[in-house]
């Protein structure tokens, strides 16, 4: 079953939800808000498939657990626990161009509107009809290449401490098509300070995806794609040391690695 399961910070919890007619309303504490989380499975068992902030504190979580969505649904809520582990990531040092680091007025100005754009884009859920699950969650590789950066990493740029990778960096030429990991609806596409060339693909109940630094992007919102089109090229634009494609996974608001979704 995918995603993989690993309870760590950046990683991702599968909670057995047991049988229902219909499929149940799952939320987790992400900060100060209350986000709803992915279930999957049919009415003999529905799983909740739980993403884990990389800034989570090890210890004792869990999960709300309403009956269902359905109109006159009855039923109390409770609680479904889980545990996370703790996990240290490796450190990395880059060197990029030293305005990218040491932002200019402009330049945080641009930055900071940037964020607050995605932010919203990142609170995407797309509702599915209550008694339905999505398909199998294993997700193809976008573009072929080696894998040159891994989720998590804790990174210095040019000296000094960053946020950590949130992402899975593929080293691949310029031009190479980066093509869809599962079937998605397009919701941003856009030119941003430090992920250059950036498209995000909306999966279903929560489970988006996000590709950066491209040289095209061969769509507009609204798109709809089946595993495997093609819709955008690798490059090296925004705060990059060479062409690759930075891969993003995000479930329940929260970026998780790209490497639970994919076979080993």
């Amino acid at each position: 079953m995918w995603p993989q399961a690993l309870q760590v910070p950046g990683g991702v919890a599968r909670l057995s939800l047991g049988p229902a007619a219909m499929r149940p309303v799952v939320q987790v504490r992400q900060g100060d808000a209350d986000v709803q989380v992915l279930v999957t499975g049919d009415a003999i068992e529905w799983t909740a498939v739980v993403g884990i902030a990389l800034v989570a504190v090890p210890g004792d979580a869990h999960v709300t657990v309403q009956p269902s969505a359905a109109v006159g649904a009855g039923g109390a809520a409770r609680t479904v626990p889980f545990s996370i582990a703790a996990k240290r990531y490796a450190e990395q040092q880059l060197k990029v161009s030293p305005r990218t680091v040491d932002l200019s007025p402009e330049d945080q100005a641009r930055y900071e509107r940037e964020r607050d754009h995605q932010a919203v884009v990142m609170a995407t859920f797309s509702e599915q009809p209550a008694g339905v699950a999505l398909p199998s969650l294993q997700m193809r590789v976008p573009v072929p290449g080696r894998r040159s950066s891994s989720f998590g990493l804790r990174r210095v740029f040019n000296g000094q401490p960053r946020n950590p990778h949130s992402g899975m960096d593929i080293a691949a030429a310029t031009g190479t098509t980066v093509v869809a990991p599962l079937p998605a609806r397009v919701i941003d596409v856009g030119d941003y300070f430090f992920n250059g060339g950036t498209v995000w693909l909306d999966h279903g109940q929560g489970l988006l995806s996000m590709y950066c630094h491209l040289s095209r992007m061969d769509v507009q919102v609204g798109d709809v794609l089946q595993t495997g089109d093609a819709f955008c090229k690798v490059g090296a634009t925004g705060r990059v040391t060479g062409p690759h494609l930075h891969w993003g996974v995000m479930l329940n608001r929260t970026m998780v690695d790209p490497a639970l979704f994919v076979p080993a």
